[in-house]
């Protein structure tokens, strides 16, 4: 698969647009977002395997499977690049990022694609997904693994469950599709989300077809969604 790495200029552009004042990092890993930004946010960062990157001015070891510290406060924006994949609760995870952004907050997500063709073949020759072994004998929680693979329809649903609006898949560098016969494999996909665009009832029905039937989203082995935090509703 495309390295995570080709998400970064991705991330850094909306990031870069955006210019929040402050930021929250999960997982922040080397702290390779601050470095790529062209102004100077106060970020915080959180990571069960790496320590305080340079430049930061919080950091936490942290465990992301149990959500995000109650302790912390509120943030312009929330940035979790190439980490859902590794939770096993990542509705909770949403749920917290939203619960530690301000009322228009920005939440950019960054995940390894399985909607791919190539990789619906290899779940049905194989029963998992690229980059998502059987992973017996080496599960041990707290390390590395893939353990949650996401299509852009999922990753939809996660963020419209936490309370985010304005849900956006964003273009990563990458040939699409990167095989010819990837091309002919998705053309009933195509179809039914081409098909499911012409019948929507509204705005956002046509915005969601839209993006599911993009070459990013058909074809492409990166995710990177932006969403706004709408905030709570008045009872």
């Amino acid at each position: 698969m495309t390295s995570g790495k080709a998400n970064r200029p991705v991330v850094a552009r909306i990031v870069n647009e955006k210019q929040p004042a402050t930021i929250l990092d999960a997982p922040s890993g080397d702290g390779w977002l601050l470095k790529e930004l062209d102004y100077q946010p106060a970020m915080t960062g959180l990571d069960l395997f790496e320590e305080k990157p340079e430049g930061y001015a919080g950091f936490e070891k942290c465990d992301l499977d149990y959500g995000l510290p109650e302790k912390l406060g509120k943030y312009e924006a929330f940035i979790t690049c190439e980490g859902i994949e590794h939770v096993g609760n990542p509705l909770l995870l949403i749920e917290h990022a939203a619960r530690h952004l301000v009322e228009g907050g920005l939440i950019v997500v960054t995940t390894p694609n399985v909607w791919f063709p190539a990789s619906k073949l290899q779940y049905l020759w194989r029963g998992f997904f690229p980059s998502f072994p059987c992973l017996v004998g080496k599960i041990q929680r707290g390390t590395h693994m893939h353990i949650t693979p996401w299509s852009f329809p999922h990753l939809y649903m996660y963020l419209k469950l936490a309370g985010f609006t304005e849900i956006t898949l964003h273009e990563v560098e990458e040939t699409k599709p990167k095989h010819f016969y990837e091309r002919i494999l998705a053309l009933p996909q195509s179809g039914y989300c081409s098909r499911k665009l012409k019948h929507a009832r509204d705005e956002e029905e046509q915005s969601f077809w839209r993006q599911a039937g993009s070459k990013q989203s058909l074809y492409g082995r990166r995710l990177v969604v932006s969403a706004t935090y709408e905030g709570k509703k008045a009872a």
